[in-house]
């Protein structure tokens, strides 16, 4: 019997999935190519579903014969792979991005003498609206906390940016660029003491609690589905960091970064750092086990933020620090620096992936902004935090709009500044 391939995400099933699946099988046995996570998640958004549960509903649909991993975006691996006599697709590639991966596909399959077979792209299903459809409906706290394990095992680098209020985390979650090599956005958000408090007009000292911040994180997980990092200081006495883990866990939040400090808080970009105290290997270490043995699931993650370098000690310091957290339970490791030239942080991974290659490192590249991600993912990096950009660039907007107000004596002069009222009530749902 002739063999059809069928590359599928399989993520959202609708009519026109079920149609080239018929399809399919008429012409023989079908083989669906079920892209995997990183595969999907290299060009597009992470799937809601997981690999395997993709799997499953496929490997269920009348007519699929049998469902292998599709390890790569573009279609040619495979089909050299299994050699179908046909592949099947619909016509909209044509013409959308998948344009350049139609003309590898015709390429490949000149080399055994197989056939494409396009068919008509079923009208009246459109992806995009059902995504945005979902994202308008929402998540749940146990697909939201899981997403941030699943997005490190399928992405080279997971980019985080800051949100401080719901309206910032919106924007985290809808802003998008498309490249060349695909669709550019942030996998999630970055829950920043610093940000979070400067926007309450209040100074960044750590409170024993989540009292204060909580309004802003709920607002966040109320309109947002992206998972969220949560910045948890010290993270306090470990009595207090198991009810930390316990309410943020509850709530959705993927994982939490706690420091090695102690003491009174200072911010680590400013001052000298030398003279901060840290916490030992061990009080470091048993807030840690603390916060492990706290938790309910295996999805959300503790992360140690590793401040000897930015406090002036050696990065053996630093390292040693480090690899006692992970012994203690920690789920990966933050290292800090204000180091302009990142030598250190480079440094620090290198040597840090010699003894742990799969533990999670995070780089929040404020100082060190000169490197792309490519080249801290080349580090050792998964984790790349944009830390208070959004914050950062509103301050000097708002201030302008208000100064060329007051300058002019009335708000013509700034109607260029400001998004029209219109783009405000299509921002939000439901408003308009």
């Amino acid at each position: 019997m002739a063999t059809v391939y069928l590359g599928m995400t399989a993520d959202i099933i609708h009519p026109g999935i079920i149609n080239i699946v018929n399809e399919g099988a008429k012409h023989g046995e079908l083989i669906v190519g079920l892209l995997t996570d990183r595969a999907i998640a290299s060009h597009k958004r992470l799937p809601y579903l997981s690999y395997e549960q993709r799997k499953l509903v496929v490997e269920n649909m009348k007519g699929v014969s049998r469902v292998v991993p599709q390890e790569e975006w573009s279609y040619v691996p495979n089909l050299k792979k299994y050699k179908p006599d046909f592949i099947i697709h619909g016509d909209d590639w044509k013409s959308n991005y998948l344009s350049k991966i139609r003309e590898e596909v015709y390429e490949a399959m000149k080399e055994w003498g197989g056939q494409v077979i396009e068919i008509p792209y079923t009208q009246g299903i459109n992806s995009s609206s059902l995504v945005d459809n979902a994202k308008v409906i929402g998540t749940t706290p146990d697909v939201r906390r899981a997403a941030l394990r699943r997005l490190i095992a399928a992405k080279p680098i997971v980019r985080i940016m800051e949100a401080h209020s719901g309206l910032s985390g919106l924007i985290v979650e809808n802003t998008s660029v498309m490249k060349d090599d695909g669709l550019h956005s942030f996998d999630g958000m970055w829950s920043s003491s610093l940000t979070d408090s400067t926007d309450k007009g209040k100074p960044d000292i750590e409170a024993v609690d989540l009292t204060t911040r909580m309004q802003s994180l709920t607002d966040m997980l109320e309109c947002t589905t992206k998972p969220i990092i949560y910045d948890g200081d010290t993270g306090g006495i470990p009595e207090h960091f198991v009810f930390t883990v316990r309410t943020l866990e509850r709530n959705g939040v993927s994982a939490v970064i706690i420091e090695d400090k102690k003491g009174l808080k200072k911010n680590s970009l400013f001052g000298t750092e030398a003279k901060q105290v840290l916490a030992t290997e061990e009080e470091f270490c048993e807030k840690i086990s603390a916060g492990k043995r706290a938790q309910v699931t295996k999805d959300f993650m503790i992360i140690a933020r590793i401040e000897e370098i930015i406090a002036g000690y050696s990065v053996d310091e630093a390292l040693s620090k480090a690899f006692a957290a992970v012994r203690a339970g920690a789920d990966g490791i933050m290292i800090h620096s204000k180091n302009k030239e990142g030598t250190d942080i480079k440094e620090f991974c290198t040597r840090f992936r010699k003894e742990y290659t799969s533990i999670p490192l995070v780089l929040v590249p404020t100082t060190y902004n000169q490197f792309t991600e490519s080249e801290l993912a080349s580090w050792g990096a998964n984790i790349i935090i944009y830390a208070n950009h959004l914050l950062r660039a509103a301050y000097p907007a708002m201030k302008k709009c208000a100064e060329t107000i007051l300058q002019a004596e009335r708000s013509l002069e700034v109607n260029d500044l400001c998004m029209p009222i219109k783009q405000i009530l299509e921002l939000i749902p439901g408003t308009k």
